[in-house]
């Protein structure tokens, strides 16, 4: 899943909506004989756009007299979800299909945006190809499918070997702790003080880039075992002494010059700065970035950089002191998914049925670096062989965390955000943000919605 996110006006979304050109569930004038999708696309993301051309081309052929709309939308992932979230509250504007982040799914089912899929699956032969991480990206708590899964990531540090080289680090890299990266980044700046050395996301201008690349791999190395949801009990964790050490970590990595300065940090563009300038120049030694990392600096990418493969190295993100399985990371992903509104519900599965098929499936998962989640796709020669590190990045599945499938994720998730914003600005220390971080969650949650650690 590409986290880039920035924060938008409701205002400026709700304008935005407006210019989906009569984004209608019944597909405008022509009822019935037009399919709408709406979808991101930006000057760094055009993988999708180029895959939903094709998916038009081959459905329309297919099916004579239908149209298929596409209406990208160019924005942040963040502008982008806002405007979706306009667009799906009234039928007069949602889209017949959607592109979908999966952390969104279970908030959109309660809202009654999504079609349920369980009676079309049935009779889709394909849907066995897909692996049950796949499957369950697009399930509700009622254990009914709603979304059909694009595919699926996860997170390692991204290093680059000259840098370490020359500041006297062995490569290839693996820190066995959050101490081994310290050091390491302390050895950097004593080899070259114009290089940062350790990049991780924080505050709310990456939005869920902060999290889902940085704050969560720590959460989620500390050895609680209940990271931000308990599962068994159903309850948000507050009072948290792993949140508390994970924050410390980040003003550590601040203040000590290890990562960006602040002002760049909240900027939200900085992951621009990290694929198409720092890693090429050799003025980064390292950050927390998604397997789709490729696929920026391949060929035809929008940072391409041919000696990115020699360059580049790939660890996992250690373990807090080491401690089992000594690493962690990170998987989202995005889905497509019908409108519960559609006046076309069958034509916008099938035309959802053709953007996954495996020809295309294996196409996106190539150009997008995905980690593929068909079975029959996975297994695929060209898919095994298409970067150098997609062995590596799919190793990571093994030590890998999901976000909270639940409603209220998308609060408290800013919530998490806004405190590393406090931490590494040094408007809070790491437990009073801690403690700001647990008002808000029984805020969103409730006090019966929380449970103490």
């Amino acid at each position: 899943m590409r986290v880039r996110n920035a924060v938008t006006s409701i205002a400026a979304a709700s304008a935005a909506v407006l210019l989906l050109g009569g984004c209608t569930a019944d597909g405008g004038d022509d009822a019935g004989d037009t399919v709408t999708v709406v979808y991101s696309k930006t000057d760094s993301f055009t993988v999708l756009d180029e895959l939903m051309q094709t998916a038009k081309k081959e459905f329309e052929a297919s099916h004579e007299g239908i149209t298929v709309e596409l209406q990208p939308i160019t924005a942040t992932d963040d502008d982008y979800k806002t405007r979706l979230q306009l667009s799906l509250a009234s039928p007069d504007t949602a889209p017949d299909v959607f592109y979908e982040d999966t952390f969104a799914v279970r908030s959109d089912i309660e809202a009654g945006y999504l079609l349920k899929l369980d009676d079309k699956l049935d009779s889709w032969d394909d849907w066995e190809m897909f692996d049950d991480a796949g499957r369950t990206a697009g399930q509700g708590e009622d254990g009914s499918t709603y979304a059909l899964p694009l595919g699926t990531d996860t997170r390692v540090i991204w290093y680059n070997k000259d840098v370490l080289e020359r500041a006297g680090v062995s490569t290839p890299w693996q820190p066995e702790s959050w101490d081994d990266i310290l050091a390491t980044a302390a050895q950097i700046t004593q080899s070259d003080p114009d290089v940062v050395p350790f990049n991780m996301y924080a505050g709310t201008g990456t939005g869920e880039g902060t999290v889902m690349q940085s704050f969560y791999e720590l959460l989620y190395g500390t050895g609680d075992g209940t990271g931000l949801f308990d599962d068994d009990s159903g309850k948000w964790v507050v009072g948290s002494q792993g949140f508390v050490d994970s924050l410390t970590f980040l003003q550590t990595l601040y203040d000590e010059g290890y990562a960006v300065s602040p002002d760049k940090a909240l900027d939200p563009n900085v992951w621009q700065a990290v694929f198409g300038d720092w890693f090429p120049q050799g003025t980064l030694g390292a950050t927390v970035e998604g397997s789709y990392t490729p696929s920026f600096w391949a060929e035809g990418g929008d940072f391409a950089w041919p000696e990115y493969a020699d360059t580049m190295g790939v660890a996992l993100f250690p373990t807090q002191d080491g401690q089992e399985p000594g690493g962690v990371s990170m998987s989202g992903g995005w889905t497509l998914a019908a409108s519960a509104q559609t006046d076309v519900p069958d034509l916008a599965f099938e035309f959802m049925t053709t953007v996954v098929n495996k020809e295309n499936a294996l196409w996106y998962a190539i150009n997008n670096a995905q980690i593929a989640v068909r079975t029959d796709v996975a297994q695929e020669p060209t898919y095994l062989e298409s970067n150098p590190f997609v062995k590596a990045v799919t190793d990571a599945v093994s030590v890998t965390h999901f976000r909270p499938a639940n409603s209220d994720y998308p609060q408290v998730s800013v919530a998490a955000q806004e405190a590393t914003e406090a931490v590494i600005t040094g408007q809070k220390s790491p437990a009073e943000a801690a403690a700001a971080y647990d008002d808000a969650v029984r805020k969103i949650a409730g006090d019966d919605g929380v449970i103490t650690e």
